[in-house]
C-alpha cells in the first residue's frame, strides 16, 4: 500500500490533467469543474493514503455503499479488539486495496457529469494496442483449428491444454501488479509453453480435461448442456487469451454455453468491464488481419446468439471474500451453481477464494475455501500475492531457496482444482 498505490493513484491523476482540454471540449464549463472536483478528490485520497490516515465511510449514494459502510464497522469492531488504528497501513491488504479502488469509484460518482469516466481505460488500451503481434499469432492459431472436429481425442486434449497454459500465462500482463507500468505480451504466446512447464507448481489441467470430455461423451444421453464460467481477470491480452479458450471450448464442444463475468466498475487498474469486451471485439473487427477480424466477428456473434453471455454483479467489487457471497448475494451464487466448471482467472480472485491469511503452503485448497462450493472450479493464476495452498510438502520452501521472491513475481503459475467426478 505504501509503495504501489500512490503510484496508482498518481498515474491516475496525471491522466487527467493531461486530458483537461477534452472534459471542457465535450461539456464546457461544467466538464471543466467536474474534472477539478475529480483532481481534488483524488488528491485528497492520495494524501491519506500517504499519511496513513484512518479509513473514512463512503459518501456516495451508490449501490454498495451502505453495504461498504457497514464492513468498515464491522471490520473497526475487530481491530478494536487489538486496538490498532483503522487505517491504510494497519488494516488487512485486501480490504484496504478494494478500500481504495472504491474510493476512486467514489470520487468518479461525486463529480457529475464525469462519473462514468473509467480512469484506468487507456493503460488497457495500450495493453492490448501493444500487445497486437501476440494477438495475432493466436487469433492465427484459433482460425487453424477450425476444424477441431476431426481433431481425435488426444489431439483434441493437447489442444485444449495449449489454450490454458496460454490463457494461465495472460495472466501475467497485470497492471496493478506493475504500478500502471506497461506490461503487455511482446512475443508469441505458443513457443514459450515448454519452457514454462517447470514453473506451473499446481497442474489439475487433467481434472479439468476429465471432467469436460466425461460430460461431451454423456451429453447425447444425459446431459443437454455443458456450461462453463470465466470469472474474468485483466482485460487486454489476457482477455484475448481467455476469449480464445471460450471459443475452443465451444467449437470443440467441450462447453455449449460460456458465461463471463466481470466487473460493473473500474477496478484494480487493468480488470475487465463490459466496455472492454466490447472495445476488444470491435478493434478485432477493424483489424486488417482476416485472422483478428474474423474472431471478433465470430465473438460478437457469440454474444448475440447467447452462446457467451456476459454477466457483473456488484459483488465482485466488494471487500467480501467468497466463502460469503451465498449470504452476501445469494442470487450471483445461485447464478454460479448452475455452472458445470467455474474458471477464476488472476491473482485477486485467489486471495479472495482463499482468504488473505498466512496459509501453509501445503493447507488443501478445499479447506482454505472455507466451504465456498457453488459448482467445480479451478484457479488459474500466475503468483503475485503472499498467498498459496495445496502444495506438496516442501515444495514451496524448495522454490523459495532458488527464488526467495517467488510469491511476488508472476513467474509461477497455478491451476488448482476444486470438486468432484460424479457427473450428474
Amino acid at each position: 500500500m505504501k509503495n504501489r498505490a500512490p503510484q496508482i493513484l498518481i498515474k491516475v491523476i496525471n491522466t487527467l490533467q493531461q486530458h483537461k482540454n477534452e472534459f471542457f471540449e465535450k461539456l464546457g464549463e461544467v466538464g471543466t469543474e467536474a474534472e477539478k472536483k475529480l483532481l481534488s478528490l483524488l488528491s485528497k485520497l492520495l494524501n491519506e493514503l500517504q499519511t496513513d490516515e484512518p479509513l473514512l465511510p463512503l459518501t456516495d449514494n451508490w449501490v454498495d455503499t451502505d453495504i461498504w459502510n457497514q464492513y468498515l464497522k464491522y471490520h473497526h469492531s475487530l481491530l478494536n479488539e487489538t486496538n490498532k488504528k483503522i487505517s491504510w497501513f494497519q488494516s488487512p491488504w485486501l480490504y484496504v486495496e478494494c478500500y481504495m479502488y472504491r474510493r476512486i469509484h467514489e470520487a468518479l460518482m461525486l463529480s457529475s457529469p464525469i462519473s462514468d469516466l473509467d480512469v484506468f481505460k487507456e493503460p488497457k488500451e495500450q495493453n492490448f494496442l501493444e500487445s497486437q503481434e501476440a494477438i495475432r499469432i493466436l487469433c492465427s492459431y484459433l482460425q487453424g483449428l477450425n476444424k477441431i472436429e476431426n481433431l481425435d481425442e488426444n489431439q483434441l486434449k493437447d489442444e485444449f491444454f495449449k489454450l490454458l497454459q496460454i490463457s494461465l500465462w495472460g495472466n501475467k500482463c497485470d497492471l496493478s501488479l506493475s504500478g500502471g507500468q506497461s506490461s503487455s505480451q511482446t512475443s508469441s504466446p505458443l513457443t514459450v509453453l515448454e519452457d514454462l512447464k517447470p514453473f506451473i507448481l499446481v497442474n489439475n489441467m487433467d481434472y479439468l480435461w476429465l471432467l469436460l470430455i466425461n460430460r461431451k461423451k454423456m451429453r447425447q444421453e444425459t446431459f443437454s448442456v455443458t456450461r462453463v464460467d470465466f470469472v474474468l481477470d485483466n482485460a487486454g491480452f489476457e482477455l484475448v487469451t481467455d476469449l480464445v479458450m471460450a471459443d475452443f471450448l465451444l467449437a470443440s464442444k467441450l462447453a455449449t454455453e460460456i458465461h463471463f463475468h466481470g466487473k460493473s466498475i473500474p477496478w484494480y487498474v487493468s480488470d475487465t468491464n463490459k466496455n472492454d469486451i466490447n472495445w476488444v471485439i470491435e478493434q478485432l473487427k477493424a483489424a486488417n488481419t482476416k485472422c483478428m477480424s474474423e474472431c471478433g466477428i465470430n465473438w460478437e456473434d457469440y454474444f448475440k446468439k447467447h452462446s457467451w453471455v456476459y454477466h457483473d454483479h456488484m459483488f465482485w467489487t466488494l471487500p467480501y471474500e467468497y466463502c460469503a457471497m451465498s449470504q452476501v448475494a445469494p442470487d450471483l451464487y445461485a447464478e454460479l451453481q448452475k455452472s458445470n466448471l467455474i474458471l477464476f482467472k488472476g491473482d485477486l480472485n485467489y486471495r479472495k477464494l482463499v482468504g488473505d491469511r498466512k496459509w501453509g503452503f501445503t493447507v488443501p485448497f478445499h479447506q482454505a475455501l472455507n466451504g465456498f462450493h457453488p459448482a467445480p472450479l479451478c484457479s488459474i493464476r500466475t503468483v503475485k500475492a503472499e498467498v498459496q495452498v495445496g502444495l506438496a510438502p516442501g515444495q514451496g520452501e524448495q522454490v523459495a531457496v532458488t527464488d526467495p521472491q517467488w510469491m511476488n513475481t508472476g513467474k509461477y503459475g497455478i491451476f488448482q482444482f476444486d470438486g468432484h467426478f460424479d457427473l450428474a
